[in-house]
């Protein structure tokens, strides 16, 4: 369970997002585990609404780590937890892949996060948005804005960098978490999704990990792996380049290659 020690850095938003939270009175939050719906979902279950729910949409684009994750996080926090499933391959404006593709994506599956509110009778939904993803490409905020969602953390002006002090200051395993982002981001726009390719990803990405590496993203450009990662890593990779190589050949890519630009976020958004 959480504790709710926190230093002075962090006490007087923390507070400000408190109060916030506790006059909604209900409140279900759009919850993938990660940094900031865990913070927000902590700060929610210390503020004493009178009902909060953890809603997690499980679908091709989330890793089943992910969805491990969402529910650890919300059961060590002891807050009421569901788990919806959405065929989002059944969406054409999603699969096509456009630069609008998460806007689709996003009104499809917090759509179904305020469906289940309304079921509940909750009144307010939430979601873990922050200061730092208004400088980001998010067509799916503007989705969540049609569906009246919610955004405390942002009102409150965390940025990343607070939301991860404050975690730590408040015990949450999440505070360190790499950021997340969804299989699909992983494929060049324009690009058809498909099960195949989310699913070569997904294993590519759980095995890189599983030598010990923690930022990793596997772009995939049709047979072409190009991998990702901080600059404090590619040395260390290089070292087990031979292993990488088979293993992502092994599921089905052709090449193998290391970026050696870096991790960047948003990169599909401004590469050719």
């Amino acid at each position: 369970m959480m504790t709710d020690r926190t230093q002075p850095g962090c006490d007087k938003k923390i507070t400000v997002l408190k109060a916030g939270l506790q006059r909604m009175k209900t409140a279900a939050v759009a919850f993938s585990g990660g940094v900031d719906s865990a913070f927000l979902l902590a700060v929610a279950a210390a503020s004493g609404m009178e009902r909060l729910m953890a809603v997690t949409v499980d679908s091709a684009f989330v890793t089943r780590e992910e969805i491990l994750r969402a529910g650890q996080v919300a059961q060590n926090l002891g807050v009421e937890h569901q788990i919806l499933t959405v065929d989002i391959l059944k969406n054409a404006k999603v699969i096509e892949n456009s630069t609008e593709r998460c806007y689709h994506c996003k009104t499809a599956v917090f759509t179904l996060i305020k469906d289940a509110a309304d079921r509940a009778g909750i009144a307010h939904v939430l979601h873990g948005v922050n200061t730092d993803d208004l400088a980001d490409f998010r067509p799916g905020m503007k989705g969540a804005k049609e569906l009246g969602f919610e955004a405390p953390l942002l009102d409150t002006g965390f940025s990343k960098r607070e939301i991860r002090i404050c975690s730590k200051q408040m015990e949450l395993a999440t505070w360190d978490l790499p950021s997340q982002s969804c299989l699909a981001t992983r494929i060049p726009f324009g690009t058809l999704i498909t099960t195949n390719v989310l699913h070569r990803i997904e294993q590519a990405e759980f095995f890189i990990k599983s030598l010990g590496f923690v930022h990793v993203r596997v772009r995939c450009h049709g047979r072409v792996a190009r991998i990702e990662t901080d600059a404090g890593s590619m040395v260390s990779m290089m070292g087990v380049r031979q292993q990488i190589s088979t293993a992502l050949k092994d599921l089905g890519f052709d090449f193998v290659s290391l970026d050696m630009d870096g991790y960047r976020n948003g990169k599909f958004v401004t590469m050719r």
